[in-house]
């Protein structure tokens, strides 16, 4: 089968951490430590696995993060390399184990790509798993199959970015037929956007400033709408394309990254309706901000703004996956008394009245926001052409497409 497939590379690494933010062209040549290769399918690790041919699968910030050498290596023993990239996909089941009766061959799914203990075959289960908090997993680096947190991050799996990967049969969910493929694709990153609007509960006076409108951040603004925030939105965005999304999707007002410091604090100052001090030596003092701040970039810099433009007693969610980095000032935490959560990827949430797996929420909300989800999704590539599919999903401005994803030969668009 045709894969992309990302290699262990120390050499390539240190050259991309140390070239790659001067160079940037250096993210999408021959440097990169991924490749389009002809690998054997994966094998069904017990009866319990299926097989998947990808339809659509979309580019995560993680995958960016991985190929460009911007991740952490805080996670590197949480994975098995060489790996076959991808886990925001929509299949349909081509193969099944003997004892699996969720789903049957033909049917169209999407991945919930954790790799926690009951894809593990691991009993009993760990406290996270118990919980239904399978992301959360203990035994990452056990079990029926290698290390990896997500498919997508483990040799034994493959990823979304090829013909076949399989997966476990309790990480696949049906598609309705109301969900068309380019809605479907973007159902794990929404599922991860709702996990991260659920941290934020506020009334109609209230203010949420989103920080970044790439994918995450647009899934986020939507979420917000879709799980009751009445109250005000403000979005951070780089680009004209994630501005004007931003407010398709539910924001009131956005905006700018651009300018000295000093003009953009007094700019987010002024839509906020903070107070903005001068310390003397380092980025302005900020008394006041938004209620609830969603960091959807988690930079070292937009942590440190969102920190500082949330107001006294609120709360601060980074939704982003964060890389390394210096240039965190944690004082308007402490003086502010802030309450900081972390949301990463899913678990249960109460919606509705009762307690439900993130991703049920998320097909049940896809029915109605598909088509305006949709319109975020850019133009499929071929896995030939993975260059150019990475040049468009690292360079936003330039293609104007928010999710950036391919489309594999067993797919239809």
């Amino acid at each position: 089968m045709k894969a992309l497939q990302f290699r262990k590379s120390i050499p390539r690494y240190v050259l991309l951490k140390l070239l790659g933010p001067r160079f940037r062209g250096l993210y999408t040549s021959g440097l990169v430590p991924v490749a389009l290769r002809d690998l054997p399918e994966p094998k069904l690790p017990t009866s319990r696995w299926v097989r998947i041919a990808p339809t659509l699968a979309g580019i995560c910030g993680s995958d960016i993060a991985t190929v460009c050498a911007k991740g952490s290596p805080y996670l590197a023993p949480l994975t098995s390399m060489p790996f076959v990239l991808g886990h925001e996909l929509v299949g349909v089941i081509s193969e099944t184990g003997a004892e699996v009766d969720r789903v049957s061959v033909g049917d169209r799914v999407v991945l919930h790509p954790a790799l926690g203990c009951v894809a593990r075959g691991i009993d009993p289960l760990c406290d996270s798993c118990k919980l239904g908090r399978d992301a959360l997993c203990r035994n990452v680096t056990r079990g029926d199959v290698s290390s990896g947190i997500q498919i997508g991050f483990c040799r034994d799996t493959g990823g979304g970015f090829s013909d076949s990967l399989v997966a476990h049969e309790s990480q696949v969910y049906k598609v309705p037929v109301e969900i068309d493929d380019r809605a479907a694709v973007l159902i794990e990153p929404f599922a991860c956007a709702l996990h991260g609007a659920f941290r934020a509960c506020g009334s109609a006076e209230q203010t949420a400033l989103v920080i970044g409108c790439g994918s995450i951040g647009l899934l986020t603004i939507a979420a917000l709408r879709a799980t009751g925030w009445t109250g005000r939105i403000v979005a951070v965005a780089k680009y004209d394309h994630q501005r004007r999304h931003a407010v398709r999707l539910g924001a009131d007002e956005t905006l700018n990254t651009g300018g000295s410091i000093e003009t953009r604090y007094r700019s987010w100052a002024e839509t906020l309706g903070a107070q903005v001090l001068d310390p003397q030596l380092g980025k302005p003092t900020v008394i006041g901000g938004a209620d609830v701040t969603l960091d959807c970039v988690a930079s070292p810099s937009s942590i440190d703004d969102g920190l500082r433009f949330t107001k006294s007693g609120g709360t601060f969610v980074l939704v982003g996956m964060p890389g390394m980095g210096s240039g965190i000032d944690w004082t308007p935490m402490w003086f502010k008394e802030l309450t900081v959560h972390a949301a990463y990827a899913y678990g249960p949430e109460r919606f509705g009245g009762s307690l439900r797996e993130t991703f049920d929420i998320a097909m049940e909300l896809m029915k109605t926001l598909g088509p305006r989800l949709s319109e975020l999704v850019g133009p499929p590539f071929e896995l030939k052409d993975y260059r150019a599919a990475f040049h468009s999903a690292i360079r936003t401005s330039q293609s104007g497409v928010v999710k950036t994803i391919f489309a594999l030969e067993n797919g239809r668009i």
